[in-house]
């Protein structure tokens, strides 16, 4: 195990949250490293620290009582019949709707719908993986070890390129539960910042070119090639994400070619 892999685990293994063969393996790395036993130390230090400070504060009950007078009471609503009028207009909107439905324009706001709802999903499913003792099922900086761990496991496993010369160090690998599916996430690092690469298939073989967009606080680089979607998501500024993404890329094309 290398410090950039046990650095990962120490608050997990603190939490008690590790199982015993990673525990065990971070143990192990520990005892032959001052940088990481000494990290570990500190790292404790500010736990039993936060843990001393009972820092935790209640809310009176007479906060409850002034928040929920000062939200407007509901009121019942009268809701008026239709008139002739407006239900001829509701069906010359009705047959409207079925036109652009022919036209294919409803069919792409359903499209631009579901992207949306899996760019959440796929942002959720990043922020679990940041919970202790979730980031990684297969610890590696190998790409090597990395990927055959997916056989078997998937119906296609997911590329796994080593940019740790880039700058982007491969520190595994886990299965995550995306838009109800199982799907591949190939976790890396770039200083501090976890970056989870999550790759699915796709029926379409299209090469569609990369878009970044920010959910929930979080920057997600998405594009698709040779049947395979690719989400990078990551707190990483724009700029390092796309520059990851590029180099991936690039990695990727080398490799086919």
């Amino acid at each position: 195990m290398t410090c950039d892999e046990a650095e990962v685990l120490l608050h997990a293994l603190i939490d008690g949250e590790l199982d015993a063969g990673h525990a065990r393996d971070v143990e192990t790395h520990i005892a032959g490293c001052q940088h990481c036993a000494a990290a570990l130390s500190d790292f404790r230090e500010m736990s039993k620290a936060v843990a001393d400070a009972d820092l935790r504060y209640k809310a009176p009950p007479e906060l409850r009582r002034r928040i929920e007078a000062a939200l407007p009471q509901p009121q019942a609503q009268v809701v008026p019949m239709p008139s002739r009028r407006a239900v001829l207009r509701g069906f010359a909107m009705g047959s409207a709707v079925s036109a652009l439905a022919a036209t294919g324009l409803v069919a792409i706001v359903l499209r631009n719908d579901d992207m949306e709802r899996i760019q959440s999903e796929v942002v959720s499913a990043h922020l679990r993986s940041l919970q202790a003792g979730h980031l990684i099922d297969v610890i590696s900086t190998d790409q090597h070890t990395v990927k055959p761990w997916f056989n078997g496991k998937l119906d296609v496993s997911p590329p796994v390129i080593d940019l740790t010369a880039q700058g982007f160090t491969l520190i595994g690998g886990r299965l995550d539960y995306v838009d109800a599916r199982a799907i591949g996430a190939v976790v890396y690092r770039r200083r501090q910042h976890v970056i989870n690469l999550f790759v699915a298939q796709t029926a379409s073989t299209e090469r569609r070119s990369a878009k970044i967009e920010t959910v929930q606080g979080f920057n997600i680089r998405h594009w698709s090639n040779r049947g395979l979607n690719y989400w990078a998501v990551s707190d990483l500024a724009k700029d390092e994400l796309a520059e990851f993404g590029d180099k991936f890329e690039a990695a990727m094309g080398s490799n086919t070619g």
